[in-house]
């Protein structure tokens, strides 16, 4: 154990509801969190629970990897003044939506009864020009329906909160209205049915009625520090202020190969923002942390020189030993995937973000990373370790690693059996 492991804190054994801290099902459950389902997300009754243990009243949080918008929102009901940087554009949007919430719940009602009746009144949209896939998962009579409800909700939309909240109610009902295999959880599979789909219309119109609802309960509460979400780099965080953040609470991608990119490909492709999968590269992959193999597919060749960079000096023995081992794996494998290149610019990319986090966070200040570590091919990375290592080198005093569970385990049809962990990576500023 490294020895600024020992130096930090003294954690319980986690309850088995603390276990699930690093996972997004207990949220859609919850006023406004469940609006869109971003299964990447974390648990925001963790989160509600660790700022107010941190008596965060009146102090600063910040969440570089803001997803869906969980830490931010959590933090408006703690009165802790929030940031929340999120590099995935439509993801950005998603979370900007939701702190809408504000606004007055009727108007939400009567916005979306204006769209409704303008839809019901031109009969169906149009269906020609929709991406393949779009085409693939919703039959003409539902996109015509969908598409009548874009076009009326765009004639009516300004730049204001209002507008970007239909918007994300038609976001949220697009996979409960397609029949085909639409599962929240990142992928699309044209080939497999559900056994329902909802009516674009009705869903609609539940959607909204739903949001205006929990707009009512959150308001009962007195909100006094609205949050922020900024379009921003986690490796730059280069819309937050020196020494800003008291906390640090997030989850960056995790390195076991998640295409963070393809998460709401469906939606995107929908909106018209790409046509195709491989739209989703300039689009998405390049502005993200390289946590898949398809971000480094063609600079593989690359890793060595990634590897000698300065900021991975601490690791970097045990980075190489690891990328070697996979690097001759690969060969063992039909689809010859560059997992060690994967995991070197994975370093590369977490050991800006502990540089630039080490900027922005106050002295004294906390970071709290949700966290899971790997093993690519059966190889493993100790995540954890390497994470808690990068961050001492950029100028933090100690960590400490709290296990929540373990992982690996419930799939039969797993490709390896090296025992995996999930758990919060603690560090002192």
């Amino acid at each position: 154990m490294p020895p600024h492991q020992k130096t930090l804190f003294d954690w319980a054994p986690a309850t088995k509801r603390a276990q699930r801290s690093g996972t997004f099902v207990d949220n859609m459950q919850l006023p406004v969190h469940r609006w869109f389902r971003y299964s990447a997300g974390f648990s925001a009754e963790w989160v509600r629970n660790l700022i107010r243990s941190a008596a965060m009243d009146g102090g600063r949080v910040l969440d570089p990897f803001a997803g869906s918008g969980t830490v931010v929102l959590e933090s408006e009901q703690a009165n802790a003044e929030s940031i929340g940087l999120e590099a995935h554009p439509f993801l950005a949007r998603i979370a900007r939506a939701k702190l809408g919430w504000r606004e007055p719940p009727e108007a939400l009602r009567r916005r979306a009864k204006q769209i409704l009746t303008t839809t019901e009144s031109t009969n169906h949209g149009k269906v020609a020009g929709y991406p393949p896939l779009i085409r693939k998962c919703f039959p003409d009579e539902t996109l015509g329906k969908l598409d009548s409800l874009k076009h009326a909700m765009e004639a009516l939309s300004g730049a204001d909160p209002l507008s970007e909240l239909v918007w994300l109610a038609l976001v949220a009902i697009l996979r409960s209205c397609s029949p085909v295999g639409t599962a929240q959880w990142q992928y699309v599979l044209p080939r497999k049915s559900k056994a329902r789909s909802s009516d674009p219309w009705e869903a609609f119109e539940r959607q909204a009625d739903g949001m205006a609802h929990d707009m009512a309960v959150m308001q009962q509460r007195a909100v006094r520090r609205p949050g922020t979400i900024h379009l921003d780099d986690a490796r730059h965080c280069s819309t937050v202020a020196d020494g800003w953040a008291d906390l640090v609470i997030t989850s960056p991608p995790y390195a076991n190969n998640y295409d963070y990119a393809d998460a709401t490909r469906l939606e995107m492709c929908f909106f018209g923002e790409i046509a195709r999968w491989g739209d989703l590269q300039s689009a998405v992959r390049e502005k993200l942390v390289r946590a898949c193999t398809q971000h480094v597919a063609s600079y593989a060749d690359r890793t060595q020189e990634v590897i000698e960079s300065e900021t991975l000096r601490p690791i970097r023995g045990e980075l190489t030993e690891v990328c070697a081992k996979l690097q001759a794996e690969r060969e063992n494998h039909g689809g010859k995937k560059p997992y060690h290149a994967m995991i070197a610019h994975y370093f590369l990319d977490l050991s800006q973000v502990w540089i630039a986090l080490r900027r922005v966070t106050k002295r004294g200040g906390k970071v709290c990373f949700v966290i899971g570590d790997s093993a690519p091919y059966g190889v493993h990375v100790p995540v954890e370790t390497w994470l808690g290592e990068l961050a001492i080198a950029a100028g933090f005093r100690g960590y400490v690693f709290e296990k929540l569970r373990d992982r690996n385990t419930k799939w039969k049809n797993r490709k390896h059996r090296v025992p995996l962990q999930e758990g919060r990576l603690w560090v002192d500023a």
